[in-house]
């Protein structure tokens, strides 16, 4: 894995802690020399990983609609800005670029990146490491939901398992690390 997508708030949040585990996972990507994939914002934890990226001198790759270009919230600095058309071109030139993906803290379009990543893996469109990264338990209560739709049959056991969740930096890649894809043949969960 040489490229990290990771979609993260365009806010900060209103603990202090979710900025520090944006800069423990960006200190530890630059140990392992990665390079960052994501939403071209210079604001909320999108700024702060990116800058933390870039002060390190790592590649940064950013891809955002020109909506939000003209809205001046474009990260001017980046390695590689793509400006898109939608964010339907975004999220695929996302998926696309990165070798696996984290979903940090975040909200609705956090939510819908991370689903959409899960989905494109369970349908085999593409085979990628994904992540929560559950900084002070941001995604336990998604995590609860989540386990309930399997055990009332909606979701694969076998494909939530894929799912990678850790609170630590270092753990979450080394298990993205050595993911292994899993293909689910059946339809129908028993």
């Amino acid at each position: 894995m040489k490229k990290i997508t990771i979609y993260c708030g365009s806010n900060k949040g209103k603990n202090p802690i979710y900025e520090e585990g944006a800069k423990a996972l960006a200190n530890e990507m630059v140990k392992r020399n990665m390079a960052l994939v994501y939403g071209a914002g210079n604001v909320g934890l999108m700024g702060v990983i990116a800058d933390a990226m870039l002060e390190a001198g790592m590649d940064v790759y950013g891809i955002i609609p020109q909506k939000l270009v003209d809205i001046e919230v474009a990260h001017r600095g980046l390695t590689e800005l793509t400006v898109v058309e939608t964010m339907r071109d975004r999220k695929w030139l996302m998926a696309e670029k990165g070798d696996g993906f984290i979903a940090m803290p975040g909200g609705i379009g956090t939510f819908e990146e991370l689903f959409e990543i899960m989905t494109l893996n369970q349908l085999a469109y593409i085979s990628k490491p994904l992540a929560l990264y559950n900084v002070n338990g941001y995604y336990d209560g998604l995590i609860t939901f989540l386990q309930h739709s399997a055990k009332e049959g909606f979701l694969h056991q076998a494909q939530l398992d894929l799912l990678i969740v850790s609170s630590d930096p270092v753990e979450l890649l080394d298990k993205m690390a050595g993911f292994e894809p899993k293909y689910i043949e059946k339809w129908e969960v028993k």
